[in-house]
């Protein structure tokens, strides 16, 4: 596996915080077989269970607990560890979450996202920064074509806003101090609708239907007619991977705004996702609750991001289909349910393996 991405990560020293979350722990691994010296910094994982528990991740690599609002802490991590690479996962992730939190929400994601900023700023051995957004960040007018990496910022909720703020500040950085950094890269990457195995967060559609197949009750749908362009969590990270080898070679060319979304075709509505879900499972119901909802908390009904940046510069594209992408997530729960006492490190090893012989089959550069 150290071979991907023509072997660009091996030996080298990264930063991942958030690595106790969904995102950033399936990062996390895939760095580690590629051979990486990794550190991550985060706080306690969000969940229970979660990625980080269930493949004894934290055993594996450099495991720092840590909140982005503790500056001092974090500038010593920096300081002592020396990175060379930094992806920046860490924040409040979720939308209905963020109505309950604004004002945590908007200070983890947007000053936490400062603080880390200006460690990497005042750290000279970091070369390159990847600073994971969403497709959130966007001002989403609900407009049947894809948002492009210029496309105004903006939000109608507490977690979109923080995402679009993100983005002005990491801008603000780029232009007044990284851009006339010798040799230095830095990125943000927005994806948005990742499923995969091992993620439990509360109020996503894959987390809450699995939840209820294993316990053998209806699956509760509360917007089924919602269109999302869903992808399979190996899809962007693997974007960001090769992002941040490219920005090593050309920081000038690669720095900036990416979008990183699926195919076409794996924009889908809720419900067919759910259908798709109980296939794999073989078995279970779903039923629609929306008109239980609280339709005072906006809920977007649309939103595609435009990928020809990606397409062209990168290069980079999708390889999943949408049952694949459906296939793979319920595949890693059914292991993960059916066998208490399996290792589920080398099953996410096993399904990264497996991603990048398909990837490198269907002509992604970064596999072959």
């Amino acid at each position: 596996m150290e071979d991907a991405f023509k072997g660009f990560y091996s030996g080298k020293k990264v930063i991942v915080t958030g690595h106790t979350g969904f995102k950033g722990g399936w990062l996390a691994v895939w760095l580690k077989e590629l051979g990486a010296d990794v550190l991550g910094y985060s706080l306690d994982p969000p969940t229970q269970p979660s990625v980080l528990e269930v493949t004894g991740l934290g055993k594996r690599i450099r495991d720092v607990r840590g909140d982005i609002l503790d500056f001092e802490h974090l500038t010593k991590v920096f300081e002592d560890f020396k990175p060379e690479i930094v992806f920046h996962l860490a924040a409040q992730p979720l939308v209905r979450l963020s109505y309950d939190i604004p004002r945590l929400t908007l200070e983890t994601n947007i000053m936490g996202t400062v603080n880390v900023l200006e460690a990497v700023r005042n750290c000279p051995s970091v070369m390159s920064l990847v600073s994971v957004t969403s497709d959130k960040c966007y001002q989403n007018r609900e407009q049947v074509w894809g948002y492009k990496e210029d496309d105004p910022m903006g939000g109608d909720d507490p977690y979109s806003a923080s995402k679009g703020a993100v983005e002005l500040a990491f801008r603000g950085y780029l232009r007044s101090y990284f851009s006339h950094r010798e040799g230095f890269g830095a990125v943000t990457v927005r994806a948005g609708n990742v499923i995969g195995g091992g993620d439990w967060a509360k109020d996503r559609i894959v987390c809450d239907s699995i939840r209820s197949l294993a316990a053998g009750k209806p699956i509760e749908v509360r917007n089924p007619y919602a269109i999302r362009p869903w992808q399979h969590v190996l899809e962007p990270v693997g974007g960001y991977l090769w992002l941040a080898a490219r920005l090593s070679e050309d920081p000038h060319s690669f720095s900036g705004g990416w979008n990183f979304g699926p195919s076409d075709s794996s924009a889908k509505c809720v419900s067919d996702l759910v259908e798709a879900i109980l296939k794999e499972w073989k078995s279970g119901e779903w039923i629609d609750i929306s008109d239980k909802n609280d339709k005072k908390l906006h809920e977007a009904g649309w939103l595609r991001l435009s990928c020809d940046k990606v397409h062209m510069m990168l290069p980079w594209s999708a390889s999943l289909s949408f049952e694949e992408n459906i296939r793979m997530t319920v595949q890693w729960y059914k292991y993960y349910y059916d066998f208490k006492d399996a290792n589920l490190y080398q099953y996410c090893v096993h399904q990264i393996r497996e991603y990048t012989k398909l990837a490198a089959s269907r002509g992604q550069m970064w596999a072959q």
